[in-house]
């Protein structure tokens, strides 16, 4: 590309991006522009079934999504990540969420792609095709305006690790293990986990974990600032009660006032420096002079 060319196309981006940070309205990385055709590759997708992705919402604003597959470790077939989409689309249209949970049924997190459906589906195109559309949707996981947490039971491996790390926070429970397994498999990440693992641990770390496929336990996984917290219990019920309690501290609150501090991250760490600032200014005129600001402002004055 001509510079000339580059420059309205990157612009064009940065707006997009801006409104989709703002607004919540999908915006896809790919597009037939880039031989990328969604029906088809739902088309195709839907060929491989089995499992599920389950979506509770409750009053306090909170979302539990489940990766419901655990004859396969809740491994991802093609249903279920078509239904990852769909439910992806419902929480960016739930105006009242806060907070997501994302956990696997049967005590343990993810493991990676069903390899059913990856065989059926080693050509370039198909593959290629599976990528675009699982990085549209994490991409898009990632920018809702909720404050997200991967549970983490059991094993997080390939696709699952990935997944992991479209979340703002991971949490671990005694004996698991988030394992970037794609080298055994002759692979990289597919599913934009390398670029999301690079923010989250630096170039450095992450070059281990996918060059050495290395096996994180909760002590590393802290230490690498992957982790937050490792949870007491590794039963499945009482390890969700614990997440749900440590997220509490980010959730409580409006969620006028959630939602926008989640979308003024997403906008810094995405975006251009100048390009935040300003998106930072008109979520900021979102809640300035708002209920809770206003309520605030009557409880108690500032200076002591």
């Amino acid at each position: 590309l001509f510079p000339e060319m580059a420059l309205p196309l990157w612009k064009n981006l940065l707006q997009t991006t801006k409104k989709r940070i703002l607004q919540q309205k999908r915006l896809s990385l790919y597009n037939g522009a880039h031989g990328y055709e969604e029906e088809l590759i739902k088309k195709k997708l839907q060929q491989f079934s089995g499992g599920s992705i389950n979506l509770s919402k409750d009053d306090n604003g909170i979302g539990i999504l489940t990766l419901n597959n655990p004859k396969l470790m809740n491994a991802f077939t093609g249903t279920m990540m078509v239904e990852l989409q769909e439910r992806v689309t419902e929480l960016e249209n739930w105006k009242e969420g806060k907070g997501l949970i994302i956990y696997g049924a049967g005590n343990t997190f993810c493991s990676g792609s069903d390899l059913n459906a990856v065989k059926e589906m080693s050509n370039s195109q198909d593959g290629m095709n599976m990528c675009m559309f699982m990085q549209n949707t994490l991409t898009r996981l990632m920018r809702l305006p909720l404050i997200s947490v991967a549970l983490v039971q059991g094993k997080a491996f390939g696709g699952g690790a990935e997944l992991t790390t479209a979340c703002d926070f991971r949490l671990m429970t005694p004996g698991s293990e988030i394992r970037f397994v794609h080298k055994h498999m002759g692979l990289v990440p597919g599913w934009g986990g390398a670029a999301r693992l690079v923010r989250i641990v630096g170039s450095g770390a992450a070059l281990q974990l996918l060059g050495g496929a290395a096996r994180v336990g909760p002590e590393r996984a802290l230490r690498l600032g992957l982790s937050e917290e490792t949870l007491p219990s590794s039963d499945g019920t009482r390890a969700l009660g614990e997440a749900r309690a440590w997220l509490s501290q980010y959730t409580e609150g409006p969620t006028s006032v959630i939602r926008a501090v989640k979308k003024v991250v997403t906008a810094g760490r995405e975006l251009p420096l100048e390009a935040a600032l300003r998106t930072e200014k008109d979520i900021f005129g979102t809640v300035w002079g708002g209920p809770a600001n206003l309520q605030a402002l009557v409880r108690r004055p500032k200076h002591k």
